[in-house]
């Protein structure tokens, strides 16, 4: 008999069965917004707060400590001790992390999804997992996938005598490959040619390969260029949020542990992790060397130890590094490493496997950088020369690799966190507000006499917009729109962000937080222009954030939130016209979690209202602009309206009896009635009966961003 179907039929079930994204490859995609959608989560009602006050911690530390002395036949430790694997386990983990959108970082246990399972630089950290596997197995919900795969590198360096700054727990776990996260367009592993780009990286990369954490260990494309080599490395960390400083101890703080693997050829690895055969069961590379494990082990292809100590805390790493002369050679399999000359006795390298084998200790060519670049040259030695500095430097830049991406302290679980506020956590001080409801009704009358709708929600949202769930950072807890370098961009320069911060300055009573104005001065302006269209709401008002200082506030981290389109407010910086501003969007509200109904109802609501950067008529078609309406959708699905481009970002619209010109939109606008899922919501929200569901729903919406960085109330 023959099968009724063929594989093409069902190539729906592969990543590969999206026809419509083949058919129309310039299609706006907006997968991104539902990824990770509530029905991919086993269990409902899931709070991993909740489950995590359950965990005893202690004993979770013992069996990872009782883990890491146990090698396992099927994966044997190097040194009898996995604690070198879970050490780069962790770094894999959070190093993907990138200043410039936030994304990255080992937040939501991404590192168990492709891509990246399977990149180059994550070989063989699948046994990792399946490590592990066993003790998450134990603990189920109590410790997520993001916490363990973290947690396991920091109880590491504590089993092998280093301290720690402390750990906090709250990474919550996704459950599907992210997708839609742009990490760059080679298809070719270690392949860089789209990225690297009149000598810079590509943004928002921060890796110079496709498939690296940060940078090639062989030297820039495998040549091995010490100089090179160490600009690579200082842009690469700079781009995940490391300064110099933090970089020459995690470099050196994280290679006294652990050994390179290169017993052979890479040829005789198999598949990677998503490639692998359905009989390997999500493990990858396969290795066809010898017994495939142990000695025979294949990972970088570079092979050695840096250290005789690979087991233990101190300062081998950097006096090796300086106590000898490296000559260039080859690994087994082929890759470029540098092996010490005349090495003494004391500093030969036990073999990881075969009891009093030994060999001389190898360099990589990004760790020689940290001996001939002139920087990082003086603050090696000056670690060199204290240790304890070493010892300190490489604590405080674990704790920020492993937390950057995990947000404000307010997220942070458990008793460990530390009791430091790091510029880098964004701290804000705790709130002062201690205002009754008689105040509240006073002070919303008062700011609606002093300011306009307008000038309120501009301000407002431009506040709240800076906010992204990628890295937990932005937002308006902390009121920084008033300060720099946030009140000195240019969507900021709009003369209606000055007046109302010196309005409310103005009239800021003394038991109300500004930030705590701020949003309920967004609650007012908003139940106002819905009384003014007939309908009453009333949104529920927290109060409790704090006012940031500028002495909190790290200028240059700052800026990478600044926003290059928001096309909230139909704004696009100077310069950007060639930019496709719709994906722009899309982009945007994904770091503010937006589902599709409310990012299409929030921009219907914001041009309903005139809240358009520089007051620009795009988009703006209703006649009350203080009146809360579907007015936006009804005219943009208006048939009588005819658009015409009159250049890459502005459209036209004319009367189709009179041909006189009655609008003006951008591609932003116009995408709601272009884009055929986009129009269906356009489609619901312009109908007759769903007035006043826009209303609300705006409403609910623009009430979701006023608190979506309140995670001291809101936890997630």
């Amino acid at each position: 008999m023959k099968c009724p179907f063929t594989n093409e039929a069902l190539s729906h079930t592969t990543l590969g069965g999206d026809i419509n994204a083949k058919w129309w490859p310039e299609q706006l995609n907006l997968r991104i917004l539902y990824q990770n959608p509530p029905t991919l989560k086993p269990t409902d009602d899931f709070s991993y707060k909740k489950e995590f006050e359950k965990l005893d911690v202690e004993e979770l530390k013992k069996d990872l400590k009782k883990l890491m002395r146990s090698s396992q036949d099927w994966w044997p430790a190097d040194y009898g001790h996995y604690g070198p694997l879970f050490i780069r386990l962790s770094w894999h983990s959070a190093g993907t992390y990138r200043v410039f959108d936030g994304r990255g970082g080992g937040s939501n246990g991404n590192q168990r999804f492709a891509p990246l399972n399977s990149w180059p630089d994550n070989i063989n950290l699948d046994k990792a997992r399946r490590l592990l596997w066993p003790i998450k197995q134990k603990y189920g919900n109590k410790i997520s996938w993001g916490d363990l795969l973290v947690l396991a590198g920091t109880v590491a360096l504590e089993d092998m005598g280093f301290k720690p700054y402390g750990f906090a727990f709250g990474r919550v776990d996704i459950w599907e490959a992210e997708i839609d996260t742009y990490w760059g367009d080679e298809m070719e592993w270690l392949s860089n040619e789209k990225r690297v780009k009149d000598g810079e990286l590509q943004k928002p990369l921060a890796a110079d390969h496709m498939g690296l954490i940060y940078v090639n260990p062989e030297g820039p494309n495998g040549e091995p260029n010490i100089l090179e080599a160490a600009k690579q490395i200082r842009e690469s960390f700079k781009r995940m949020a490391m300064n110099d400083e933090e970089t020459v101890a995690l470099i050196a703080g994280g290679h006294t542990f652990g050994k390179n693997h290169g017993a052979a050829p890479t040829s005789h690895l198999g598949k990677e992790v998503e490639a692998a055969p359905i009989e390997e069961q999500n493990l990858g590379w396969k290795n066809s060397y010898k017994s495939g494990k142990g000695p025979d082990t294949i990972t970088s292809g570079i092979e050695g130890a840096w250290t005789p100590t690979p087991t233990k805390w101190d300062d081998s790493f950097l006096r090796i590094m300086f106590k000898y002369d490296w000559n260039l050679v080859k690994s087994p399999a082929g890759a470029w490493q540098w092996e010490a000359v005349d090495v003494d006795e004391e500093d030969m390298v036990p073999d990881a496997h075969i009891p009093g084998k030994k060999h001389k200790p190898i360099m990589l060519t990004t760790d020689l950088a940290l001996r001939m670049d002139s920087e990082y040259k003086k603050i090696a030695k000056k670690f060199l020369e204290n240790p304890k500095l070493l010892e300190e430097a490489f604590a405080k830049a674990w704790f920020k690799l492993t937390h950057r991406d995990l947000g404000p302290k307010s997220r942070y679980l458990g008793n460990d966190i530390g009791e430091d506020d790091f510029i880098w956590q964004d701290p804000i001080p705790k709130s002062y507000t201690s205002i009754n409801e008689k105040e509240i009704e006073t002070l919303k009358k008062e700011i609606l006499e002093k300011l306009s709708i307008q000038e309120i929600l501009y301000t407002v949202f431009s506040a709240v917009s800076t906010y992204r769930d990628t890295d937990k950072r932005g937002g308006l807890n902390g009121a920084r729109i008033r300060l720099k370098p946030q009140i000195d961009w240019e969507i900021n320069q709009d003369k209606r962000v000055a007046k109302t911060i010196k309005t409310l300055e103005k009239i800021k009573p003394d038991n109300i937080t500004f930030a705590d104005l701020l949003a309920l001065s967004g609650i007012a302006a908003i139940e106002k222009a819905a009384k003014n269209a007939g309908v009453e709401i009333n949104l529920d008002f927290y109060p409790g954030r704090g006012d940031a200082t500028q002495e909190e506030t790290d200028i240059e981290s700052f800026n990478y939130l600044k926003p290059i389109a928001n096309g909230f407010l139909n704004y696009l910086q100077n310069g950007c016209e060639e930019l496709i501003s719709e994906r722009a969007l899309i982009d945007l509200a994904n770091k503010l979690t937006l589902t599709v109904p409310e990012m299409t109802v929030l921009i219907g609501g914001l041009r309903t209202l005139g809240i358009n950067y520089n007051d620009t008529p795009y988009g703006r078609f209703s006649e009350d602009e203080n009146r809360l309406d579907n007015e936006f959708f009804t005219k943009l699905l208006d048939m009588n309206i005819e658009w015409k481009p009159k250049n890459n970002q502005v459209f036209e619209g004319f009367d189709r009896k009179t041909n006189k010109k009655v609008y003006e939109a951008t591609r932003v606008d116009l995408i709601f009635g272009a884009n055929s899922q986009l129009r269906a919501q356009s489609e619901f929200y312009a109908q007759n009966d769903n007035k006043e569901k826009f209303i609300k729903d705006f409403a609910k919406a623009f009430n979701k961003l006023l608190n979506i960085d309140r995670f001291d109330i809101f936890w997630r």
